[in-house]
């Protein structure tokens, strides 16, 4: 059942593990997120690729039923391109019973007339697809991250006229395409059936460099996303005056219970923007910062006068 959320109030999210972390390790990791980490809604499942979900599917009900226990409202995610026989019969066991996010418009089927999440990777850039959404059942909506601000005020004003919530990424590394090829395998030499799990060597991605040898993106599996990590920590009061009460940190191997509690803190004013900013950057993130998109720049730039 979905929380309601009270007006004012602003909840951090925890986005779906989007790389191939080992079994053990990506219990371990939601055990403390449940025990230890201030955030409301968690987002669970695989959604890049359907053949990594059955290593982690024996831990699945433990991690559900933990998060619940602590008080986390659970949301499962749905795969992100649907290609196979094999991604087909997810999508549709997600479909069942519980909260989804739908991250591919072939779950829509499945959750017409519920209430559900849309996820990040599905294009809501304007007020008539959202319109169309809420009509179907969303209640969440999790804009694209390359969104600008000036677009994200008009679809919040629009999403409070239709009761839907609107949820923005604040921190992590952006999604930005997906492919029907698989970059990492292709690397290795080795093809999209043959993987052997190559990913599972890059728990945050594997970075791609320029001609020039310059850091640019990372890859994971058949996804692309920045090299950079998005940090809107400064921009949170912006985001709450426009509206957007849900704010999405995306899960990676650094410390994210200190990531969220950043975010909680900076969000009920407890630490200012530029607190923010230098706790994260004390975390000593293998990537520089980056909020270009937000500011309507190109998206690997950081803007400073955001802090002030």
């Amino acid at each position: 059942m979905e929380i309601m959320v009270e007006a004012g109030a602003s909840e951090v999210t925890l986005g779906p593990v989007l790389f191939n972390w080992a079994p053990e390790r990506w219990r371990d990791f939601y055990f403390h997120i449940a025990d230890e980490a201030p955030v409301e809604i968690v987002y669970l499942g695989e959604v890049i690729c359907s053949k990594r979900a059955p290593l982690f599917e024996p831990h699945l009900e433990a991690v559900a039923t933990r998060l619940a226990a602590a008080g986390k409202t659970v949301v499962f995610s749905t795969l992100t391109e649907v290609m196979s026989k094999l991604d087909r019969k997810l999508v549709e066991s997600a479909g069942s019973g519980d909260l989804v996010e739908a991250n591919d418009a072939s779950a829509f089927p499945y959750l017409q007339g519920r209430p559900h999440h849309v996820g990040p990777f599905i294009n809501v850039y304007n007020e008539r697809t959202l319109a169309v959404l809420a009509r179907g059942g969303a209640c969440n909506v999790c804009l694209p991250v390359e969104m600008p601000a000036a677009a994200i005020r008009t679809l919040a004003a629009a999403a409070g006229r239709l009761d839907v919530t609107v949820e923005v990424q604040v921190f992590g590394r952006m999604p930005l395409a997906l492919s029907a090829r698989c970059y990492h395998a292709r690397a290795h030499g080795r093809t999209k059936d043959s993987c052997q799990f190559v990913c599972e060597n890059d728990p945050d991605g594997m970075v791609l460099s320029t001609l020039e040898n310059k850091p640019f993106l990372t890859v994971n599996g058949i996804q692309t996303l920045s090299y950079d990590y998005l940090d809107l920590s400064g921009d949170l009061a912006t985001l709450q005056d426009m509206g957007v009460r849900r704010f999405r940190i995306s899960p990676h191997s650094c410390d994210m219970v200190a990531v969220a509690s950043i975010f909680r803190a900076a969000l009920d004013g407890r630490i200012d923007a530029q607190e923010a900013h230098a706790q994260l950057e004390a975390l000593r993130l293998q990537a520089p910062f980056s909020n270009g998109f937000f500011h309507g720049r190109v998206g690997n730039r950081w803007n400073w006068p955001a802090m002030h």
